[in-house]
Protein backbone atom coordinates (compact mmCIF):
# COMPACT_ATOMS: atom_id res chain seq x y z
CA UNK A 1 0.00 0.00 0.00
CA UNK A 2 1.19 3.36 -0.06
CA UNK A 3 1.89 3.79 3.42
CA UNK A 4 4.56 1.02 3.34
CA UNK A 5 5.73 2.23 -0.10
CA UNK A 6 6.66 5.51 1.73
CA UNK A 7 8.37 4.07 4.50
CA UNK A 8 9.97 1.64 2.23
CA UNK A 9 11.42 4.83 -0.27
CA UNK A 10 12.49 6.67 2.49
CA UNK A 11 14.48 3.51 3.41
CA UNK A 12 16.54 3.75 -0.01
CA UNK A 13 17.37 7.37 0.86
CA UNK A 14 18.66 6.95 3.83
CA UNK A 15 20.48 3.76 1.90
CA UNK A 16 21.70 5.58 -1.11
CA UNK A 17 23.21 7.76 0.98
CA UNK A 18 25.29 5.47 3.09
CA UNK A 19 26.34 3.34 -0.75
CA UNK A 20 27.32 7.41 -1.70
CA UNK A 21 30.07 7.16 1.35
CA UNK A 22 31.39 4.57 0.18
CA UNK A 23 31.03 4.46 -3.43
CA UNK A 24 32.85 7.97 -3.15
CA UNK A 25 35.55 5.69 -0.23
CA UNK A 26 36.27 3.61 -2.96
CA UNK A 27 36.38 5.96 -5.72
CA UNK A 28 39.61 7.77 -3.51
CA UNK A 29 40.97 4.44 -3.39
CA UNK A 30 40.76 3.67 -7.16
CA UNK A 31 44.39 4.55 -8.23
CA UNK A 32 45.40 2.51 -5.60
CA UNK A 33 43.01 -0.78 -6.59
CA UNK A 34 43.85 -2.69 -8.11
CA UNK A 35 47.96 -2.11 -7.60
CA UNK A 36 50.20 -3.83 -10.54
CA UNK A 37 52.01 -6.87 -9.08
CA UNK A 38 55.76 -6.91 -9.24
CA UNK A 39 56.38 -8.87 -12.49
CA UNK A 40 60.03 -10.55 -12.92
CA UNK A 41 60.64 -9.28 -16.60
CA UNK A 42 59.43 -5.99 -18.74
CA UNK A 43 59.08 -7.59 -22.75
CA UNK A 44 55.67 -6.61 -24.17
CA UNK A 45 54.83 -10.53 -23.80
CA UNK A 46 55.03 -10.36 -20.28
CA UNK A 47 53.26 -6.87 -20.02
CA UNK A 48 50.13 -8.43 -21.78
CA UNK A 49 47.12 -10.36 -19.53
CA UNK A 50 45.51 -12.09 -22.30
CA UNK A 51 42.18 -13.43 -21.53
CA UNK A 52 40.19 -16.29 -23.42
CA UNK A 53 36.17 -15.24 -22.77
CA UNK A 54 33.90 -17.93 -23.37
CA UNK A 55 30.32 -16.82 -24.64
CA UNK A 56 28.25 -19.25 -23.79
CA UNK A 57 24.87 -18.30 -25.54
CA UNK A 58 23.60 -19.34 -28.73
CA UNK A 59 23.78 -17.60 -32.29
CA UNK A 60 20.06 -17.36 -31.81
CA UNK A 61 20.41 -16.59 -28.46
CA UNK A 62 23.33 -13.74 -29.56
CA UNK A 63 20.53 -12.83 -32.48
CA UNK A 64 17.87 -12.15 -30.07
CA UNK A 65 20.27 -9.55 -27.54
CA UNK A 66 21.39 -7.58 -30.77
CA UNK A 67 17.93 -7.57 -32.38
CA UNK A 68 16.56 -6.10 -28.78
CA UNK A 69 19.46 -3.00 -28.54
CA UNK A 70 21.50 -5.04 -26.21
CA UNK A 71 25.24 -6.10 -26.37
CA UNK A 72 26.44 -9.87 -26.96
CA UNK A 73 27.35 -11.14 -23.60
CA UNK A 74 31.06 -11.70 -24.92
CA UNK A 75 31.33 -7.89 -26.11
CA UNK A 76 29.95 -6.83 -22.30
CA UNK A 77 32.92 -9.33 -21.05
CA UNK A 78 35.66 -7.94 -23.26
CA UNK A 79 34.42 -4.38 -22.23
CA UNK A 80 34.85 -4.98 -18.79
CA UNK A 81 38.09 -6.31 -18.57
CA UNK A 82 39.58 -3.85 -20.30
CA UNK A 83 38.63 -1.52 -17.55
CA UNK A 84 39.48 -3.70 -14.53
CA UNK A 85 42.78 -4.49 -15.72
CA UNK A 86 45.48 -1.94 -14.26
CA UNK A 87 47.03 0.51 -16.62
CA UNK A 88 50.49 -1.32 -16.86
CA UNK A 89 49.32 -4.08 -18.47
CA UNK A 90 48.26 -4.28 -22.33
CA UNK A 91 45.13 -6.77 -22.86
CA UNK A 92 44.00 -8.90 -25.42
CA UNK A 93 40.91 -11.12 -25.44
CA UNK A 94 39.52 -14.09 -28.11
CA UNK A 95 35.89 -14.52 -27.62
CA UNK A 96 34.96 -17.97 -28.23
CA UNK A 97 31.35 -19.34 -28.95
CA UNK A 98 31.00 -23.16 -27.46
CA UNK A 99 27.49 -23.73 -28.08
CA UNK A 100 27.78 -22.75 -32.04
CA UNK A 101 28.27 -25.74 -34.12
CA UNK A 102 31.59 -27.11 -35.26
CA UNK A 103 33.24 -25.77 -32.06
CA UNK A 104 36.51 -26.86 -30.50
CA UNK A 105 38.36 -26.44 -27.31
CA UNK A 106 41.09 -24.02 -27.73
CA UNK A 107 44.74 -24.64 -26.15
CA UNK A 108 44.12 -22.90 -22.88
CA UNK A 109 47.67 -22.84 -21.80
CA UNK A 110 48.03 -19.64 -24.07
CA UNK A 111 45.73 -17.60 -21.84
CA UNK A 112 46.07 -15.79 -18.39
CA UNK A 113 42.33 -16.06 -17.17
CA UNK A 114 39.53 -17.66 -18.78
CA UNK A 115 36.05 -15.27 -18.60
CA UNK A 116 32.68 -16.80 -18.50
CA UNK A 117 29.65 -14.94 -19.50
CA UNK A 118 25.99 -15.58 -18.67
CA UNK A 119 23.98 -17.59 -20.79
CA UNK A 120 20.04 -18.22 -21.84
CA UNK A 121 20.92 -22.05 -21.71
CA UNK A 122 20.08 -24.79 -18.89
CA UNK A 123 23.13 -26.67 -17.53
CA UNK A 124 20.93 -29.46 -16.48
CA UNK A 125 19.17 -30.16 -19.65
CA UNK A 126 21.02 -33.62 -20.55
CA UNK A 127 19.52 -33.90 -24.00
CA UNK A 128 20.75 -30.61 -24.43
CA UNK A 129 24.38 -30.79 -27.25
CA UNK A 130 25.64 -27.26 -26.82
CA UNK A 131 25.98 -28.11 -22.62
CA UNK A 132 28.40 -30.78 -22.56
CA UNK A 133 31.30 -28.88 -24.59
CA UNK A 134 30.91 -25.96 -22.25
CA UNK A 135 31.05 -28.53 -18.91
CA UNK A 136 34.16 -29.99 -20.81
CA UNK A 137 35.81 -26.71 -21.41
CA UNK A 138 35.63 -25.75 -17.59
CA UNK A 139 37.28 -29.25 -16.94
CA UNK A 140 40.04 -28.74 -19.06
CA UNK A 141 40.72 -25.22 -17.47
CA UNK A 142 40.47 -26.75 -13.76
CA UNK A 143 43.16 -29.33 -15.25
CA UNK A 144 45.24 -26.90 -16.57
CA UNK A 145 45.18 -24.59 -13.98
CA UNK A 146 43.95 -21.29 -15.80
CA UNK A 147 42.55 -18.83 -13.17
CA UNK A 148 38.51 -18.87 -14.31
CA UNK A 149 35.68 -16.42 -13.57
CA UNK A 150 32.37 -15.15 -14.80
CA UNK A 151 28.94 -14.29 -14.22
CA UNK A 152 25.31 -16.27 -13.78
CA UNK A 153 25.89 -19.02 -16.01
CA UNK A 154 29.46 -18.94 -14.86
CA UNK A 155 28.86 -19.92 -11.41
CA UNK A 156 26.35 -22.82 -12.70
CA UNK A 157 29.38 -24.10 -14.93
CA UNK A 158 31.83 -23.56 -11.69
CA UNK A 159 29.98 -25.67 -9.83
CA UNK A 160 28.70 -28.96 -12.24
CA UNK A 161 32.24 -28.79 -14.02
CA UNK A 162 33.95 -29.31 -10.26
CA UNK A 163 30.91 -32.16 -9.38
CA UNK A 164 27.98 -29.80 -7.70
CA UNK A 165 24.14 -29.57 -8.91
CA UNK A 166 22.38 -26.71 -10.53
CA UNK A 167 18.38 -26.55 -10.46
CA UNK A 168 15.61 -24.30 -11.01
CA UNK A 169 15.32 -22.08 -8.47
CA UNK A 170 11.33 -23.32 -7.01
CA UNK A 171 10.87 -19.42 -6.80
CA UNK A 172 11.19 -18.98 -10.62
CA UNK A 173 12.88 -15.56 -11.97
CA UNK A 174 15.00 -13.54 -10.41
CA UNK A 175 15.13 -10.36 -12.71
CA UNK A 176 16.85 -7.15 -12.99
CA UNK A 177 17.84 -6.28 -9.61
CA UNK A 178 19.16 -8.62 -6.83
CA UNK A 179 18.16 -6.97 -3.20
CA UNK A 180 20.23 -7.45 -0.21
CA UNK A 181 23.24 -9.93 -1.79
CA UNK A 182 24.78 -10.48 1.82
CA UNK A 183 28.39 -12.44 1.98
CA UNK A 184 28.92 -15.43 4.13
CA UNK A 185 31.10 -15.66 6.82
CA UNK A 186 33.32 -17.58 4.20
CA UNK A 187 32.36 -14.74 1.77
CA UNK A 188 33.18 -12.06 4.03
CA UNK A 189 37.30 -13.20 4.21
CA UNK A 190 37.56 -13.96 0.60
CA UNK A 191 39.51 -12.10 -1.61
CA UNK A 192 37.38 -12.18 -4.27
CA UNK A 193 34.98 -9.46 -1.98
CA UNK A 194 37.69 -7.63 -0.51
CA UNK A 195 36.80 -4.12 -0.76
CA UNK A 196 33.01 -4.81 -1.48
CA UNK A 197 30.45 -3.62 0.86
CA UNK A 198 29.15 -7.29 3.08
CA UNK A 199 25.26 -6.69 2.26
CA UNK A 200 24.81 -5.27 -1.84
CA UNK A 201 22.64 -4.88 -4.78
CA UNK A 202 23.45 -5.93 -8.31
CA UNK A 203 21.98 -6.70 -11.46
CA UNK A 204 20.63 -10.03 -12.10
CA UNK A 205 18.82 -12.33 -14.79
CA UNK A 206 18.35 -16.01 -13.91
CA UNK A 207 16.08 -18.44 -13.13
CA UNK A 208 18.65 -21.78 -12.39
CA UNK A 209 20.48 -22.07 -8.88
CA UNK A 210 23.39 -23.57 -7.39
CA UNK A 211 21.48 -26.67 -4.87
CA UNK A 212 24.83 -28.59 -3.88
CA UNK A 213 28.38 -27.40 -3.96
CA UNK A 214 31.17 -30.12 -5.12
CA UNK A 215 31.90 -32.59 -2.40
CA UNK A 216 35.73 -30.80 -1.95
CA UNK A 217 36.57 -27.55 -2.63
CA UNK A 218 34.03 -25.45 -3.07
CA UNK A 219 32.98 -22.22 -1.20
CA UNK A 220 29.30 -20.62 -0.43
CA UNK A 221 30.54 -16.69 -0.48
CA UNK A 222 27.30 -14.77 -0.68
CA UNK A 223 23.32 -15.41 -1.33
CA UNK A 224 20.25 -13.09 -0.60
CA UNK A 225 16.63 -14.35 -0.28
CA UNK A 226 15.63 -15.43 -3.51
CA UNK A 227 18.47 -17.52 -4.20
CA UNK A 228 20.97 -18.67 -1.57
CA UNK A 229 23.69 -18.95 -3.83
CA UNK A 230 24.57 -15.96 -5.31
CA UNK A 231 28.36 -16.49 -5.40
CA UNK A 232 31.14 -19.15 -5.33
CA UNK A 233 34.77 -20.17 -5.26
CA UNK A 234 35.29 -23.75 -6.33
CA UNK A 235 39.19 -25.19 -6.33
CA UNK A 236 39.49 -28.45 -8.24
CA UNK A 237 42.75 -30.33 -9.70
CA UNK A 238 44.97 -27.61 -10.09
CA UNK A 239 42.66 -24.58 -10.80
CA UNK A 240 40.49 -21.99 -9.15
CA UNK A 241 36.88 -20.82 -9.98
CA UNK A 242 35.29 -17.58 -8.72
CA UNK A 243 31.38 -17.33 -10.22
CA UNK A 244 28.97 -15.08 -9.25
CA UNK A 245 25.48 -15.33 -10.09
CA UNK A 246 24.80 -11.46 -10.38
CA UNK A 247 26.10 -9.24 -13.63
CA UNK A 248 28.62 -7.25 -12.80
CA UNK A 249 28.97 -6.44 -16.44
CA UNK A 250 25.44 -5.34 -17.06
CA UNK A 251 24.60 -1.07 -16.68
CA UNK A 252 21.40 0.60 -16.55
CA UNK A 253 21.10 0.80 -20.63
CA UNK A 254 22.24 -2.95 -20.75
CA UNK A 255 19.66 -4.22 -18.12
CA UNK A 256 17.22 -1.80 -20.06
CA UNK A 257 17.66 -3.45 -23.30
CA UNK A 258 17.75 -7.19 -22.12
CA UNK A 259 14.48 -6.55 -20.36
CA UNK A 260 13.04 -5.38 -23.39
CA UNK A 261 14.35 -8.28 -25.43
CA UNK A 262 11.95 -10.40 -22.64
CA UNK A 263 9.68 -8.11 -21.92
CA UNK A 264 6.43 -10.52 -23.41
CA UNK A 265 7.93 -13.36 -21.09
CA UNK A 266 8.17 -11.26 -18.19
CA UNK A 267 4.91 -9.98 -18.31
CA UNK A 268 3.54 -13.43 -18.65
CA UNK A 269 5.70 -14.02 -15.59
CA UNK A 270 3.49 -11.28 -13.58
CA UNK A 271 6.50 -8.93 -13.53
CA UNK A 272 4.71 -6.10 -15.25
CA UNK A 273 1.15 -6.16 -15.36
CA UNK A 274 0.80 -4.74 -19.03
CA UNK A 275 3.64 -4.72 -21.62
CA UNK A 276 3.08 -0.61 -22.18
CA UNK A 277 4.36 -0.98 -18.01
CA UNK A 278 7.39 -3.01 -18.83
CA UNK A 279 8.26 -0.21 -21.40
CA UNK A 280 7.38 2.27 -18.70
CA UNK A 281 10.40 0.68 -16.63
CA UNK A 282 12.74 0.20 -19.57
CA UNK A 283 12.24 4.50 -20.63
CA UNK A 284 12.85 4.84 -16.93
CA UNK A 285 16.16 2.85 -16.62
CA UNK A 286 17.24 4.64 -19.72
CA UNK A 287 16.32 8.02 -18.77
CA UNK A 288 18.41 7.22 -15.21
CA UNK A 289 21.81 6.02 -17.34
CA UNK A 290 21.68 8.86 -19.49
CA UNK A 291 21.10 11.65 -17.03
CA UNK A 292 22.43 9.57 -13.37
CA UNK A 293 21.38 12.69 -11.75
CA UNK A 294 18.01 12.42 -11.74
CA UNK A 295 17.16 11.30 -8.17
CA UNK A 296 13.82 10.97 -8.15
CA UNK A 297 14.39 7.92 -10.57
CA UNK A 298 16.74 6.53 -8.57
CA UNK A 299 14.49 6.65 -5.68
CA UNK A 300 11.64 5.44 -7.41
CA UNK A 301 13.51 1.90 -8.52
CA UNK A 302 15.45 1.80 -5.28
CA UNK A 303 18.42 1.85 -7.47
CA UNK A 304 21.94 3.13 -5.70
CA UNK A 305 25.61 3.21 -6.71
CA UNK A 306 26.05 -0.40 -5.68
CA UNK A 307 24.95 -0.69 -9.41
CA UNK A 308 25.18 2.85 -11.23
CA UNK A 309 29.23 3.15 -9.73
CA UNK A 310 31.58 1.32 -11.76
CA UNK A 311 34.00 1.21 -9.17
CA UNK A 312 31.79 -0.59 -6.46
CA UNK A 313 30.12 -2.70 -9.24
CA UNK A 314 33.36 -4.14 -10.55
CA UNK A 315 35.29 -4.54 -7.44
CA UNK A 316 35.33 -8.27 -7.98
CA UNK A 317 36.45 -8.09 -11.27
CA UNK A 318 39.57 -6.16 -10.30
CA UNK A 319 39.77 -8.80 -7.45
CA UNK A 320 40.14 -11.46 -9.30
CA UNK A 321 42.43 -10.37 -12.06
CA UNK A 322 45.02 -9.07 -9.15
CA UNK A 323 44.18 -11.79 -6.64
CA UNK A 324 44.32 -14.37 -9.04
CA UNK A 325 45.13 -13.49 -12.78
CA UNK A 326 48.53 -11.34 -12.27
CA UNK A 327 49.95 -13.48 -9.31
CA UNK A 328 49.66 -16.85 -12.12
CA UNK A 329 50.90 -14.90 -15.06
CA UNK A 330 54.16 -13.39 -12.91
CA UNK A 331 54.84 -17.06 -11.31
CA UNK A 332 55.07 -19.04 -14.86
CA UNK A 333 57.32 -16.01 -15.40
CA UNK A 334 59.83 -16.13 -12.39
Amino acid sequence: NAEYMGVHRLGVAIYVGSRSMLASRLRLLSPLLPAPARYASSSASEKTLRYLIVDGYSKDGRQELENGGASTAGRLFDKMLRKSTPAAWQVETEIIHPADPGYSHPDLTKYDGVAWTGCSLTIYDTSDPRIPPQISLAQKAYEVGVPSFGSCWAAQIAVVAAGGIVRANPKGREMGIARKITLTPDGRGHPLFEGKPHVFDAFISHVDEVTHLPAAGGLHLAGNGFSRVQAVSVTHKRGTFWGLQYHPEYDLHELARLTFCRLERLTKLGFFKTKEAGQQYVDLLEALHQDPSRRDIAWMLGIDEDVTDEIVRLCEVRNWINKLVIPAKVNNHI
